[in-house]
């Protein structure tokens, strides 16, 4: 349990100064192997079965201007409570990637006293991605339903902010919300942590090209 709690009192930095002097000096994220491209079905709720991220694509995200920088969070994972030990380990991969991903994970990130309502809508708001992972405990637990609407509320058009995420569920339980949405489908846990990582680099490139487009 030595893993667990490391991550539960992961030192935050002070602040997003600290974050940017650390990784200005880093090297742009990898482009090793991934994914592949979307299924070629146009029907609702269809899995993305691969990514990719072309070596041509590639952007320095954690360069000291980027935009990556405006919001607290690269990543805000949205789960049931009984799916807490899958996402324990998403959230230690995501953060030991290069890229070192901000990760909230609300039993560690949340802050004590606050409303649950307040401290959910905080997390999408200062989030640049959303994970819904989502699972049977995630379909009956109707604060994930909540958290799932407010990042639908924030990017209606998801844009690749919102990734969901489907283990143990048919697709014909998907949310219907999110049918407008491609999903990965969770069957090997390692290549599902690894198209996760690939959709947040792969919106986070986009940020900051159209951020550079605006200043040209």
């Amino acid at each position: 349990a030595g893993w667990f709690r490391r991550l539960l009192h992961k030192p935050k930095p002070s602040s997003v100064e600290s974050l940017k002097s650390s990784h200005s000096a880093s090297s742009s994220p990898s482009s090793s192997s991934s994914s592949s491209a979307k299924s070629s079905s146009s029907s609702p709720g269809t899995s993305l079965t691969s990514s990719s991220l072309s070596p041509a694509s590639a952007v320095d995200i954690s360069a000291s201007d980027s935009p990556r920088w405006d919001k607290s969070y690269d990543v805000c994972i949205c789960h049931s409570e009984g799916d807490m030990e899958l996402v324990e380990e998403l959230v230690s991969y995501l953060e030991g990637q290069p890229e070192s991903f901000r990760c909230f994970l609300q039993l560690r990130d949340a802050v004590a006293g606050n409303a649950v309502v307040t401290e959910l809508c905080d997390a999408v708001r200062n989030s640049h991605c959303w994970v819904m992972l989502i699972t049977p405990g995630f379909l009956q637990d109707p604060w994930c339903r909540y958290q799932m609407h407010q990042a639908l509320a924030e990017a209606p058009m998801a844009n690749g902010r919102t990734i969901p995420v489907l283990k143990d569920v048919d697709r014909k339980d998907y949310p219907r919300e999110l049918w407008n949405i491609y999903y990965i489908y969770m069957a090997l846990k390692e290549k599902s942590f690894r198209q996760i990582r690939d959709t947040v680099v792969r919106y986070l490139q986009e940020l900051c090209r159209s951020s550079t487009k605006r200043t040209e």
